[in-house]
C-alpha cells in the first residue's frame, strides 16, 4: 500500500494480524495516533515501513514490543517534542535498516546503532561524535549538530551523507589515512554545509567509484587536484561557495558521465575551457558563477542538448553570445519537461533517496532546488564584458523560465519575437546599451512575473499590457521611454511614438498631428463656403436657377409626404 493517496487513521484491528510479516504503508497521508493497541499481537513482524505520513507515536518508556524486526521506518512521525532516540528500540538486535528521519528526536546517538547497516537520521537535532564507520553500508545524518573531525570509513560504505552539520577539520585523513593499497567503494559523499578546511588531496585514486561528489559551502581553498580525473563515473560535483583558486582542472575532461558541475562561488581563474563542450555532453546543469574566468563563450557550449541551467555570472568572460544556442534542445523543444518531477535521482534505498540539487540565482534572490529541479531552466550569463547584440535565435528556447543578461554591453536591439518565450517567467537585460523600442510581443508573455530593462538607451512607448503596468516603474528607468507605469505620457508631452514591429509606416497619431487636422479641415470648409455664397451674390442667374432648384425639390418633398399621410389615414378608416 505504499506510495498511494491513502487518509485517515491506522485503525487499531491491525494489532490483531498475528501473522502479519511485512506492512508497508510509507508516503501516503495517514495520520493519528499509534500507540501499542495497533502492534498487540504482531509477534510475526518482520518489516515496518511507515515513513512519510502524519502519525504520532505514543506509548510506554518501558514498552517491549512483541515484534523483532529487521526493518523499521518511521520518518516524519512524531515521536514526541525534545525526545530522544526511544528506548524501545534496543530490543531491536536484528535491525538492519532503520530510518528515524525528521522525528524531531535529539540527544546523542546510542553506541549500538552506528551498527545499522543502513541508516538515516537526517533533519533532526542529534550531537555529538561520530564514531569511524566500518559496518555500515548507508548513512543518512545530514541536517544536525554533529561536529568534531570527520570519521574514518571502511572500504564497504556506498553512500555517505554528513552535510549540513558542524564537523571540522582536515579531509585529508578522511580521504587519504588509509594505505594506498586500499579501494573504496563510496558511491556518495556529501559533505557540503560543514566547517571544513584546509586543501582537496591528491588522493582521488582510491575514490573512483564515486558518483556523486559534494564538498560546497566549507572553508577549503587551494586548487582543485588533477586526480579528480579519475572520478569518471561521477554524475555530480559541487564544489560551490568555497576558496578554490586556479584553472579548472584538464583532467576533468575524463569525467564524461557528468550532469551536474557547480564550482560557483570560488576564486578559480583562467578561460572558461571550450571541451566542456565537447566531452561533457551529459551536462543539464553548469553553474561556475562569481569566479574569476575569462576568456569568450565558445560555440562547442551549444553541443550541450541537455543543458537546462547554465550559470556564468559574476566572471570575466567577453565577446558575444554564441548564435547556435537554439541547439539547447532541451529548453528549445515544447513540453520536453512536462511530468518530469521527483528530482534527478542518483541512489535509491529503502528509507529514501539521494537526489540532485541546485542553487539558482533570479529575480535577485538565491532559490534551492531539488524535487522540482526537472523543471527549472534558466540561463544567467549577468555582469560579465559581453558585448554585440542579442541573437534572435535564443528567442526559440520556449521553455526557458528565467533569463539574466544584465551588467553587460549589449548593443542594438530587442529582438522582436522575444515574446515567442511563452514560459519566461523573469527577464533581466539591465545596465547594457541596448537601444530601439520595446517591442510589442512583451505584452504577450503570459508567465512575466519580473522584468528589469532599466539603464539601456530604449525610446518610445512602453507596450500596453496591463501585465507591463504593474510592474514598478525602477523597471525602466534609465532610457527615454514613456507611458505607464512611468509618470511619463507619450500623448502629453508629444513623446516618441511606437511603431509596430515589423516595420511598417502605420504608426499613431501625435497629439501635434491631430491638432493641425483639425485646423486644417475647419478653414477648408469656412473657404468652400465663402466662394458658394460670393458667387449666388454676384451671378444673377445662378441665383435664379439655384433657388428655383430648391423651390422644385421642396415641392417634390411635399407632394410625396403628403400622398403617403393620405394612404395611411384611408387605410386606417
Amino acid at each position: 500500500m505504499a506510495s498511494n493517496k491513502l487518509t485517515g487513521n491506522l485503525p487499531e484491528s491491525l494489532g490483531q494480524l498475528f501473522n502479519l510479516k511485512f506492512l508497508h504503508v510509507e508516503d501516503n497521508k495517514l495520520e493519528g495516533v499509534v500507540s501499542e493497541i495497533h502492534f498487540a499481537n504482531l509477534t510475526n513482524l518482520m518489516d515496518l515501513y511507515a515513513s512519510g505520513n502524519n502519525f504520532t507515536l505514543k506509548v510506554r518508556s518501558n514498552w517491549i514490543p512483541p515484534f523483532s524486526l529487521t526493518s523499521l521506518g518511521l520518518g516524519s512521525w512524531n515521536l514526541g517534542f525534545g525526545s530522544t532516540i526511544p528506548q524501545w528500540l534496543d530490543s531491536q538486535k536484528n535491525v538492519w535498516e532503520l530510518d528515524l528521519s525528521s522525528t524531531g528526536i535529539s540527544g546523542e546517538v546510542p553506541s549500538w546503532i552506528w551498527d545499522v547497516q543502513y541508516l538515516n537520521l537526517s533533519h533532526n537535532h542529534l550531537h555529538g561524535k561520530i564514531p569511524d564507520i566500518i559496518n555500515s553500508d548507508l548513512m543518512c545524518l545530514s541536517s544536525n549538530k554533529f561536529s568534531g573531525p570527520l570519521p574514518k570509513v571502511g572500504s564497504d560504505v556506498s553512500d555517505l551523507d554528513l552535510s549540513n552539520n558542524s564537523f571540522s577539520g582536515d579531509i585529508s585523513q578522511f580521504l587519504c589515512g588509509i594505505g594506498n593499497e586500499t579501494t573504496y567503494s563510496l558511491d556518495v559523499l556529501k559533505l557540503e554545509g560543514n566547517r571544513l578546511t584546509g586543501e582537496i588531496p591528491d588522493c582521488w585514486i582510491k575514490w573512483s567509484s564515486i558518483r556523486v561528489l559534494n564538498l560546497g559551502d566549507n572553508n577549503m581553498f587551494g586548487s582543485i587536484p588533477n586526480s579528480i580525473g579519475f572520478l569518471t563515473n561521477m554524475l555530480s560535483l559541487n564544489l560551490q561557495n568555497n576558496k578554490f583558486s586556479g584553472h579548472i582542472p584538464f583532467s576533468l575532461r575524463n569525467c564524461t558521465k557528468l550532469v551536474n558541475v557547480d564550482l560557483a562561488g570560488n576564486e578559480l581563474d583562467g578561460k572558461m575551457p571550450a571541451w566542456i563542450g565537447t566531452r561533457l555532453l551529459n551536462l543539464r546543469f553548469l553553474v561556475l558563477r562569481a569566479n574569476k574566468l575569462s576568456g569568450e563563450i565558445s560555440p562547442d557550449i551549444c553541443n550541450l542538448n541537455s543543458l537546462q541551467i547554465l550559470d556564468i555570472s559574476n566572471n570575466g568572460i567577453s565577446g558575444i553570445i554564441p548564435r547556435c544556442v537554439d541547439n539547447f534542445t532541451a529548453m528549445a523543444t515544447k513540453g520536453s519537461f512536462v511530468n518530469q518531477t521527483g528530482g534527478v535521482v542518483y541512489t535509491y534505498y529503502g528509507t529514501g533517496v539521494f537526489a540532485e540539487s541546485v542553487s539558482v540565482a533570479t529575480k535577485g534572490s538565491e532559490s534551492h532546488y531539488d524535487t522540482i529541479l526537472p523543471l527549472v531552466t534558466n540561463i544567467d550569463l549577468s555582469k560579465n564584458n559581453l558585448s554585440g547584440d542579442i541573437p534572435k535565435e535564443l528567442t526559440s528556447l520556449v521553455e526557458l523560465r528565467s533569463l539574466n543578461l544584465s551588467g553587460n554591453h549589449l548593443t542594438g536591439l530587442i529582438p522582436s519575437n522575444i515574446g515567442d518565450m511563452k514560459q519566461l517567467e523573469s527577464l533581466d537585460l539591465s545596465s547594457n546599451s541596448l537601444s530601439g523600442e520595446m517591442p510589442n510581443s512583451f505584452s504577450v508573455m503570459p508567465s512575466l512575473n519580473y522584468l528589469n530593462v532599466s539603464y539601456n538607451k530604449l525610446t518610445g512607448k512602453i507596450p500596453e499590457s496591463t501585465q507591463l503596468r504593474g510592474f514598478d516603474s525602477s523597471s525602466f528607468i534609465g532610457n527615454d521611454l514613456c507611458g505607464p507605469p512611468l509618470t511619463s505620457n507619450c500623448i502629453s508631452s508629444g513623446g516618441p511614438k511606437n511603431e509596430h514591429d515589423n516595420g511598417s509606416d502605420d504608426h499613431e497619431p501625435s497629439s501635434s498631428e491631430i491638432e493641425w487636422f483639425y485646423v486644417f479641415l475647419s478653414s477648408g470648409y469656412a473657404v468652400g463656403l465663402s466662394i458658394f455664397c460670393t458667387t449666388l451674390i454676384l451671378k444673377k442667374s445662378w441665383r435664379e436657377a439655384y433657388f428655383e432648384f430648391m423651390e422644385e425639390m421642396w415641392n417634390r418633398v411635399y407632394v410625396y409626404f403628403y400622398i403617403k399621410w393620405r394612404k395611411l389615414t384611408r387605410t386606417s378608416v
